[in-house]
């Protein structure tokens, strides 16, 4: 006996609206640069392909005085 109730469809939640991990990076002023750094990993799957990527990065995360704010130490 088969069932021709059509099934519920499940609508895949809309989420262009940043969510607190957007809200923060955005907040560093250095979203830009965080995003070319990812999509360099994501590319090629090792960080030590994406070291101008990453330079960029910190230099606009100290720039920004991102280091007070977030009581970042370099190592």
């Amino acid at each position: 006996m088969s069932n021709n109730a059509e099934q519920p469809k499940i609508v895949p939640e809309d989420d262009d609206e940043p969510d607190d991990w957007d809200k923060r990076i955005y907040s560093t002023g250095c979203h830009t640069e965080q995003d070319k750094m990812n999509d360099c990993y994501y590319a090629k799957k090792d960080w030590r392909a994406c070291s101008k990527e990453m330079e960029a990065f910190r230099e606009c995360w100290k720039r920004k005085g991102n280091d007070e704010r977030t009581q970042t130490k370099d190592a």
